[in-house]
């Protein structure tokens, strides 16, 4: 059977992401036998891919997990997931779909609206990882997303350190992890492209506006400058985080 040029590349980039997802998981220790995983899924691209390698990689039976996939509406935030694109996707990959709301209320005041909105939606997820039993919540920060936050540390905070691949939480026994910290972005879009991937219907209205945009404006200049900084930046990353340092 002959393949057509984007069928070929759709195969190549698949086994591109498994693997660096894969690897991902090995290097940082980020699924064990005995995981309950809760997916935030936001309806994007970065957290379908994730649906998509979390559901293969549970059909595996070394290691063993379960997971399940949670998408949280902040009532404030003007924009829409169709929840039955987003439902057929889910149980495409055997992954259970919960939806749940939550509100920001009165709580504004100047604080970051991206902020505000990023932790009202984790607090939910928290809430339900422990009604649904679950040690871990994973989430699809590739890696340029692990870099521009470094950055943004770095040019707003004054510190050096960004979002490690697994965080575990102070006040819970749960972890955070990131397992597409070793792909990056450009990868997930033209695969999501490739696929199919379903769309959400509006976008978030600060998504243009926020510093996290400029920040990447910043990181497209720099790789002018050196195409593979965004590994440069993860590997003085790991140092930081006295994680082996392997090349991507």
């Amino acid at each position: 059977m002959n393949r057509t040029p984007e069928e070929i590349e759709k195969i190549k980039l698949q086994s591109k992401l498994v693997k660096r997802f894969n690897k991902a998981c090995a290097n940082y220790h980020l699924i064990e036998d005995g995981d309950a995983i809760l997916i935030g899924v936001s309806g994007g691209k970065d957290s379908l891919a994730l649906i998509e390698l979390m559901g293969r990689r549970a059909k595996i039976h070394v290691p063993k997990f379960t997971v399940k996939a949670v998408h949280v509406r902040v009532k404030e935030r003007n924009y829409q997931t169709d929840l039955q694109l987003l439902e057929d996707f889910c149980q495409q990959w055997d992954v259970p779909l919960i939806v749940a709301d939550t509100q920001i209320g009165e709580e504004k005041g100047d604080k970051d609206p991206c902020f505000l909105c990023s932790w009202y939606r984790r607090k939910k997820m928290f809430e339900l990882a422990k009604t649904l039993g679950c040690n871990k919540i994973a989430l699809g920060h590739h890696l340029d997303d692990m870099v521009q936050t470094t950055l943004m540390n770095l040019i707003f905070q004054g510190s050096f350190g960004g979002i490690a691949p697994c965080l575990q939480m102070d006040k819970m026994p749960l972890q955070m992890i990131r397992p597409l910290c070793l792909i990056e972005e450009n990868y997930i879009a033209r695969y999501a492209e490739l696929s199919g991937y379903p769309q959400q219907l509006k976008l978030c209205p600060f998504e243009k506006e926020s510093s996290r945009a400029e920040v990447k404006n910043i990181l497209t200049t720099l790789e002018k400058l050196n195409p593979h900084v965004k590994n440069s930046v993860w590997e003085a990353m790991e140092k930081y985080w006295n994680i082996k340092n392997e090349t991507i």
